[in-house]
């Protein structure tokens, strides 16, 4: 430690800090514009000036390092007329337009100006002008004239998003931040660099002129997309939500959150929004009042039971559902008799769960991922799936972590890999197998299972036996594998043979929480695949929680004939949606309009308050399901409030690490690949949930522009004779066949298709892993 003395008190500060680091260690401010505690220092706005006894001239605090015994002055007459020139050189150039500015009223230069800036200029030049970029559908750079070069926006893509999508061209009073030959910012954090720019240069293009930041109410809540759990400030007007953006919390989202997470809040406002109960009479849909749904609900329930017994019903939950919704879901399925309850809709393995009353989560915590020093990832699309976990190793990586991964595909994760295997998802068993044979050989123990290891595989096992923190990382499609239980045990026998964590990403904001608060089959309930199969018609009345099946499970096609088929089908959601097969539509609250808890994939419960009133009829899911049972003469639903819901579901104990487990007794068989073409169905970003499929800005992105297509491998390119442009025809044994365009991934396993899933484009295609045939359109 060092010691300094700043502005007259004496502080010890780390050898190697800045001055900044010191002031704000001391809880002085000192004024800055290019200085982030989350970015390299860069030094290039100059307005920390400081004080610097027995230095020449004022020195920048954000890249003067201490040294012992060093005095620092941050308000003396020096410092001031220092940081005073400084600024009244930022303002040389920049337009005075605050008043229609849509930063106006949180700009770091308005409000630094008020104190280091001069009631007049001395110069009466004409200010330059910067011409606006077209750079996307979500950041706007019309005024790239208000720019100071801070260059924020451009370390935040190198070293957060992992991709220089901005940088600084030409010199002097010509230099300009810009994308690299007209391209757009696509990257799946962009928004952040809005959040990052001290002045109006980059404004988010939905909220730009919608509302000024004075009339916003700001209220905390909690990301409903993927499983990080992201904080928020949900800002609302006229009680209608105008922007998201991050609340800061260093254990789970650091300060940056998904594009998904800022601008999903488009489709609460749009015009696919459910407001009033509806009932399908005659084919034509009919709006009805709460009391009417609810008895033609309740009654559809008492005749199938009565006709074809408790096991005629069932339920399927999106785990974008609250912990409260969930939990009073499975109460109301048991309580009718039935256990034909899940919320695994895209899983193939249901042997695969936790032991009962506990859940599969992430094996540590969030933060400890961007404190590895080695992770092999298996089975992930870790971009598009989890952007703030893949955030975390790439900030890992910066600082020397070794990322080796097993997938299907080479996925530019924008982070330094240090072993890959691609391979079809067949033989992810295998792969991992050949790891476990060289970790057997290394350390002279017997292999769970006979597997010859390989150059790669040795690779990955010597940099799992080095390095002191380390963890396995299960991802959504290993979790959705058809042998996804045997993929956990042989990732518990490495772990256990190299000191690693094991653990899954996650697939949703809840699926921690969904498997806590019982919405799983128990002993002679149907899964989700079982209730979406469409064979022996068992299921006569489904309720579906937040979720449409045709876009939403593992088997579309399957999935649309079954639901097609069933006498009854209740849909509950913020949407319309299911309109081919629903026969009642129930409004039900998205996360701004109801209070509930999500548990993200480390096992932390986030209770949230709704931030803005009801649309129209909506009414929060707890309480339609609890309406429902009262309906049905059922016990047990007499709760009150959503926080009466949560005890009963998780305990009164916020501490759920007791019932966190990743324990797994799956046998670890190996099975010979087939040899026809296979496909891998990713989930692009944009359709994961009801949420971002509604929203319209999400919607004009480059990931969902690009999304319905398929990728072919070389090999099978060439054999059907295709050039860039082509569409191909896609089919799987037992469903229909798709028309979509191809295009070449020269890096794919050449039996290996990539054919997405969660699309309308797609929907018409069976299992996610599963077999299918392709000829040219």
């Amino acid at each position: 430690m060092i010691e300094i003395e700043l502005d007259g008190q004496k502080l010890e500060v780390k050898e190697g800090s800045m001055v900044m680091h010191a002031a704000e260690q001391a809880g002085t401010y000192i004024p800055h514009f290019c200085y982030h505690k989350k970015l390299s220092i860069a030094a290039n706005c100059r307005m920390c000036l400081v004080d610097v006894e027995k230095a020449p001239k004022p020195m920048p605090a954000c890249a003067t390092p201490v040294t012992q015994g060093m005095i620092v002055r941050t308000k003396s007459e020096k410092a001031l007329k220092a940081q005073q020139g400084v600024m009244e050189f930022l303002l040389i150039n920049h337009p005075l337009d605050c008043p229609i500015c849509d930063q106006g009223g949180e700009c770091q230069l308005q409000d630094l100006a008020v104190g280091y800036g001069g009631s007049k200029s001395r110069y009466t030049e004409e200010k330059r002008v910067v011409f606006q970029k077209n750079v996307g559908p979500l950041i706007s750079m019309q005024e790239m004239s208000r720019c100071i070069h801070c260059t924020r926006c451009v370390r935040f893509g190198q070293e957060i998003a992992g991709v220089m999508e901005l940088g600084m061209a030409h010199r002097g009073e010509h230099a300009e931040i810009q994308t690299f030959v007209g391209r757009s910012v696509d990257s799946e954090l962009s928004g952040n660099m809005i959040d990052i720019c001290p002045v109006g240069a980059l404004t988010s293009k939905p909220f730009r002129y919608s509302a000024r930041t004075w009339e916003l109410s700001r209220r905390k809540s909690v990301s409903p997309h993927d499983s990080t759990g992201a904080n928020l400030i949900v800002q609302v007007k006229n009680n209608q939500v105008m922007r998201v953006v991050p609340l800061e919390n260093d254990a789970v989202n650091e300060c940056w959150i998904s594009d998904r997470d800022r601008f999903s809040y488009e489709a609460l406002n749009s015009d696919a929004r459910l407001t009033q109960p509806m009932i399908k009479q005659g084919g034509a849909w009919k709006t009805v009042d709460w009391t009417t749904a609810l008895e033609y609900v309740a009654n559809g329930i008492k005749v199938i039971k009565a006709e074809h017994g408790a096991a005629g019903f069932g339920a399927l939950a999106s785990a974008q559902s609250t912990v409260e919704e969930l939990h009073l879901l499975a109460a109301l399925v048991r309580g009718i008799g039935s256990e034909n309850i899940d919320h695994r809709l895209r899983h193939a393995d249901f042997a695969n769960t936790a032991p009962a009353g506990q859940a599969q989560w992430l094996g540590s915590s969030i933060a400890a991922l961007s404190e590895l020093d080695r992770a092999l990832v298996v089975g992930s699309f870790l971009r598009k799936d989890h952007p703030l976990f893949a955030q975390r190793l790439r900030q890992a990586a910066r600082r020397g972590a070794q990322i080796s991964r097993i997938g299907a595909s080479a996925d530019d994760w924008l982070l330094p890999i240090a072993t890959e295997v691609t391979s079809a998802p067949s033989a992810w068993l295998q792969e991992l197998a050949a790891v476990a044979a060289s970790i057997a050989g290394a350390n002279s123990v017997s292999a769970p299972v006979v597997a010859q290891a390989s150059e790669a595989s040795n690779a990955i096992a010597a940099s799992l036996l080095s390095g002191q923190r380390k963890a396995i990382l299960l991802g959504n499609a290993a979790a959705q594998h058809p042998q996804a239980g045997a993929l956990l045990s042989l990732a518990n026998w490495i772990a256990a043979q190299t000191g690693a964590t094991v653990g899954y990403l996650s697939e949703a904001a809840n699926t921690v929480g969904a498997q806590l608060a019982g919405a799983l089959p128990r002993a002679g309930g149907l899964n989700a695949a079982q209730m979406l199969s469409g064979e022996g018609q068992a299921l006569k009345g489904l309720l579906l929680l937040n979720t449409d099946p045709v876009l939403d499970s593992a088997n579309a096609a399957a999935a649309a004939k079954a639901l097609a088929a069933t006498d009854m089908v209740v849909v509950m959601s913020p949407f319309k949606t299911g309109l081919e097969y629903a026969d009642v539509l129930l409004p039900t609250a998205p996360f701004t309009e109801t209070s509930g808890t999500f548990v993200n994939a480390e096992g932390r419960a986030q209770s949230f308050v709704g931030v803005a009133k009801a649309l129209g009829e909506t009414r929060p899911g707890w309480k339609i399901l609890r309406v429902l049972a009262n309906l049905l003469a059922l016990d047990g639903f007499q709760q009150e409030s959503s926080e009466q819901v949560r005890a009963e579901a998780l305990g009164v104990d916020t501490d759920l690490s007791a019932k966190l487990s990743n324990a797994s007794s799956a046998a670890i068989e190996l099975r010979t690949a087939g040899e026809g073409l296979e496909r891998l169905a990713d989930l692009p970003i944009y359709a994961a949930d009801l949420l971002v499929r509604h929203a319209g800005s999400l919607q004009l992105t480059a990931d969902a522009r690009q999304a319905a297509v398929a990728s072919l491998p070389q090999a099978l390119w060439t054999q059907l004779g295709l050039n860039a442009g082509d569409s191909v025809r896609i089919s799987q044994d037992g469903a229909g066949s798709v028309q979509i365009p191809a295009k070449l991934d020269a890096k794919l396993p050449a039996h290996v298709v990539r054919v997405p899933q969660g699309l309308p484009e797609t929907a018409a295609l069976g299992a996610a892993f599963a077999g299918l045939n392709v000829t040219k359109v």
